[in-house]
């Protein structure tokens, strides 16, 4: 067993997913697998099978990959929101279908999809769909993550840039001062049964990162950067900065305490998954 398929070594703690059928267990599948899974799971329209998406990258615990980024874009009045990829309509195994993707994202040479969201049961999320009607904005969420936005926002209030005016001095007392402000909400929810939750943050780390890379110069804005936040693991949701990372060497990372899964929100990595397919409507 490698390292990477332990727990952090301080936990004492062994995986307990072999043999579990499920969106962890297929998407430790590589790319030999991905043709004879995506054959078998294909739904007419519903997208899924082999999958590369960027997202910041898992450097330690049981989940399997990174979580997807989300492109960030700022509106003219500050408030920020994700990109949806352009909705379309083709046909898939002589069946019309619509589809939301965009190729060569912004001049980045990038296929930007809603496949780098379909894990966890995501696939299944109203605000998924292509057609969904949603303005795309960021939105704090009912229990906000951190103390600030429990401060500043009511449930529902868009994310704008405003608020993060301090993020070179923000502390919630955990690991680095300064590193970073971040903020957790929900994206292309609003009405929908399902909650799509994220988690943004603003850093000089981030622009420095955007200066000589393509996609990153197109995916974030003003130093924020943004994902999907659903552990791949077992898609609990982890936070940034969180109480008792420090102990796994995580105080600076996002740190998901349920099985101690750790990302590097400033580690953006191409990954290729089994993406489920979107239920067929």
């Amino acid at each position: 067993m490698s390292e990477r398929d332990k727990y952090p070594a301080e936990s004492g703690r062994r995986r307990f997913v072999k043999g579990v059928v499920g969106g962890a267990a297929l998407a430790g599948v590589g790319a030999t697998g991905a043709a004879a899974i995506n054959s078998a799971t294909q739904a007419s329209g519903a997208g899924g099978g082999s999958t590369q998406a960027y997202a910041i990258e898992n450097t330690d615990g049981p989940a399997p990959r990174g979580m997807p980024q989300i492109p960030v874009e700022i509106d003219d009045e500050g408030y920020l929101r994700g990109v949806w990829p352009e909705v379309k309509t083709e046909q898939q195994q002589g069946v019309q279908v619509t589809i939301a993707e965009t190729e060569d994202f912004k001049g980045s040479g990038v296929t930007y999809s809603t496949d780098w969201f379909q894990f966890c049961g995501v696939e299944s999320y109203g605000g998924i769909n292509p057609e969904y009607d949603s303005d795309n904005y960021f939105r704090s969420g009912s229990s906000p993550g951190y103390e600030w936005q429990s401060e500043t926002y009511s449930e529902g209030d868009r994310l704008h840039v405003d608020d993060f005016s301090d993020y070179q001095d923000w502390t919630n007392g955990v690991g680095t001062e300064g590193l970073g402000k971040p903020a957790t909400g929900r994206w292309r929810s609003e009405d929908a049964e399902d909650v799509i939750p994220i988690q943004v943050i603003k850093s000089d780390r981030v622009q420095e990162m955007a200066q000589n890379d393509p996609w990153l110069e197109a995916s974030t804005e003003e130093g924020f950067i943004a994902w999907l936040n659903k552990c791949t693991h077992f898609c609990c949701v982890p936070q940034f900065k969180a109480e008792g990372s420090a102990k796994f060497g995580a105080e600076d990372d996002v740190y998901c305490q349920c099985h101690q899964s750790i990302y590097d929100p400033f580690s953006i990595v191409q990954t290729l998954f089994v993406a489920r397919p979107r239920p067929t409507e």
